[in-house]
């Protein structure tokens, strides 16, 4: 079924928003919301210490930044609760070095450890989702090993178990 740009515009509008307990999620654009970097750039060296860390390859800041787009990948996404970030979650061209074929991803998901388990994560997901297809794709991709739960509860298949930087990891697909 074609849906129209008007109805998809309500639609992600609708999605996008959610209940948790007596608090409102909204899921915006990191572009409309650039003040949430530095808060995004701690919480990723707190949580991927090993990448974004002190000693560590990755540089926080310069990835946040390039996640400054509206109509082309990279993409971020942030869940906002009762105005303040809580989440984060990004799409992006490239994820895993040996999977350059596929595209796009969706990585950096990330929620405030006290919002966990409240489907914030479901949420920022189906943002990245609604994005993809409204960029014109057909099938969205994640590697993890931490968030298959989330992924198969959203619909998610399992297409291959590899070893990645000398850890197990999923790779997982949908049909958007």
């Amino acid at each position: 079924m074609e849906v129209t740009q008007p109805a998809l515009l309500l639609r992600l509008a609708a999605e996008n928003y959610s209940l948790m307990s007596d608090h409102i999620v909204r899921i915006e654009l990191l572009a409309d919301h650039r003040d949430a970097i530095p808060i995004l750039k701690q919480w990723f060296e707190a949580e991927w210490s090993s990448y974004y860390g002190p000693k560590g390859p990755g540089d926080a800041l310069h990835d946040l930044q390039s996640f400054d787009h509206k109509n082309s990948i990279p993409i971020g996404v942030v869940a906002l609760c009762d105005d303040k970030v809580c989440g984060f979650a990004a799409l992006k061209a490239e994820s895993i070095a040996s999977h350059r074929h596929l595209c796009p991803w969706a990585a950096a998901g990330l929620v405030e450890p006290s919002k966990r388990g409240k489907g914030i994560g479901a949420k920022l997901l189906n943002a990245l989702e609604e994005h993809a297809r409204r960029l014109g794709f057909h099938q969205i991709f994640s590697a993890t090993s931490t968030a298959e739960s989330l992924l198969l509860r959203c619909g998610w298949q399992l297409m291959e178990q590899i070893v990645h930087e000398g850890s197990p990891i999923g790779i997982y697909c949908k049909d958007l």
